[in-house]
């Protein structure tokens, strides 16, 4: 197995350095590049925030959530924080007199300033490139809307060049999403089939357990659809649609991606539902409904499910819809891709005796337990001809040594090594704000979602939505 190349040095600089995102998943990346050996020990990690905090009370706030404490006092050594506001220019002018050669800026911060965050950079000369490599991290989301996206597309590119920009969506960074491509242009059995053709359709499914917890003020001003569909499941969608890339760098793959967003037709609100969830229990402990939620208003009409139909205007794809739906508060973690198969062309199987033929599909699971399965019938053992539906599975974990992920790892390493192909380009943001444009202006003036109970697989309408295509859902499990 081919070992990759330690990291060259930087500094890592975390605006919101105090914030969940850095705790849970930024550090605890950090430590297990560290521990792989893949980040530089002259590796720089300096925290940005607001707040009074003393060098030793942030490197112990950061050590909470670190499992290989050796790794973690190594690293600590070169973590340091500083005291600034975002807005003012002093801020800057500090950081610019900590910093030398190669650096990462990471926006682990409100959208609202991100542009104002760049601006900032550029305007104290840190986006400067001649003594060293500098790169912006930009967090979802990405904008509100197809207008909002484009201004800070604009506003980015107005202080950086499109090889500094890195956009993240933390989906990428997942094992099983990355082998789609290996599974689908190393195996010839599945590109030969991965097409009209021969598929039926394709569903993306991205359900969580999890309710909106103290995040109310800020997923009431969200909702599901901007929190995960034009940029978590159009990601998945633009892998398992895009064609095949004249090359595995990261421009040819980022244009193929685009190019499939890019054929997304617009969404259409007759083949759309949303949902909110009520009061219910999940993994045995009871869930207030969403509108009890701290900071959620009682009258609150933001979505906390999505489901809809897309079509995709490629030679590939026509006539094949492809089926997303995500939600919170549901009844099981399930983000997984269903690839299903159309039915064999001469039915022999028609006898009601030798039961129900079934679909073949293949499964991409993303999480948890990452793996590929897939669902082929066989014939049941004895003396009747009759048929079942077997299943033959592959767990990363069974076959690999995966460890304690996070799943930011590879990211953050792409980032230092200056490989942008898990990253989104200007073009491909703004595409998918525009397939879900249409969403958000008629349920701007919608009434309220359908109800759900927290716990189970969703508003009832998803299901109808499905079904009016004879079609219906892999079930959440």
């Amino acid at each position: 197995m081919k070992k990759a190349p330690t990291a060259p040095p930087a500094t890592l600089v975390i605006f919101g350095a105090l914030g969940d995102l850095t705790r849970r998943l930024l550090i605890p990346s950090l430590v297990n590049l560290a521990s792989a050996k893949l980040l530089s020990t002259k590796t720089r990690i300096l925290g940005i925030g607001y707040q009074d905090v003393t060098q030793a009370a942030f490197r112990r706030l950061l050590r909470g959530f670190v499992a290989n404490d050796a790794s973690w006092r190594k690293l600590a050594q070169n973590v340091e924080f500083l005291k600034g506001d975002f807005s003012d220019s002093e801020t800057f002018a500090a950081l610019a007199a900590k910093l030398a050669g190669n650096a990462v800026f990471y926006l682990a911060t409100p959208p609202k300033f991100f542009g104002p965050i760049a601006d900032s950079l550029a305007d104290a000369g840190l986006l400067d490139e001649s003594n060293g490599f500098r790169r912006i991290v930009v967090e979802k989301p990405f904008g509100t809307d197809l207008a909002s996206a484009k201004a800070l597309n604009a506003q980015l590119l107005a202080r950086a060049g499109e090889s500094q920009i890195y956009r993240i969506d933390h989906f990428l960074g997942k094992e099983t999403v990355q082998n789609i491509l290996v599974t689908r242009f190393a195996n010839p059995m599945f590109e030969a089939v991965w097409n009209s053709r021969y598929i039926d359709h394709v569903q993306i499914t991205a359900a969580e357990t999890v309710s909106v917890g103290t995040r109310g003020k800020f997923y009431d001003a969200t909702g599901a659809l901007r929190d995960m569909v034009p940029n978590h499941l159009f990601q998945l969608l633009a892998l398992i649609g895009m064609e095949p890339p004249n090359s595995f760098n990261a421009d040819a793959i980022r244009s193929e991606k685009a190019k499939l967003i890019a054929a997304i037709m617009p969404a259409d609100p007759n083949h759309a539902v949303r949902g909110q969830y009520g009061a219910g229990r999940v993994a045995g402990e009871d869930v207030p409904a969403y509108r009890d939620t701290r900071l959620v208003s009682s009258t609150s009409t933001t979505e906390t499910y999505v489901a809809l139909k897309l079509e995709v205007a490629s030679w590939r794809w026509s006539g094949v819809p492809f089926y997303l739906r995500t939600g919170k508060a549901l009844a099981a973690r399930d983000t997984e891709i269903v690839i299903q198969f159309r039915d064999a062309p001469i039915m022999l199987f028609r006898d009601a005796e030798m039961g129900a033929l079934p679909p073949n599909r293949l499964i991409l699971q993303i999480q948890p337990n990452e793996g590929i399965s897939m669902d082929f019938a066989a014939k049941r053992p004895g003396p009747i001809f009759e048929t079942a539906e077997v299943r033959m599975n592959f767990h990363y974990s069974d076959r690999f040594e995966v460890g304690q992920r996070t799943g930011y790892e590879t990211l953050l390493y792409d980032v230092l090594i200056g490989d942008q192909t898990l990253f989104q380009r200007a073009d491909q943001i703004e595409s998918g704000w525009r397939v879900v444009q249409p969403l958000l202006d008629a349920w701007r003036k919608a009434r309220k979602p359908e109800s759900y109970v927290a716990g189970s697989e969703g508003p009832k309408a998803a299901d109808r939505l499905i079904a009016e295509d004879g079609r219906q859902w892999n079930p959440i499990a």
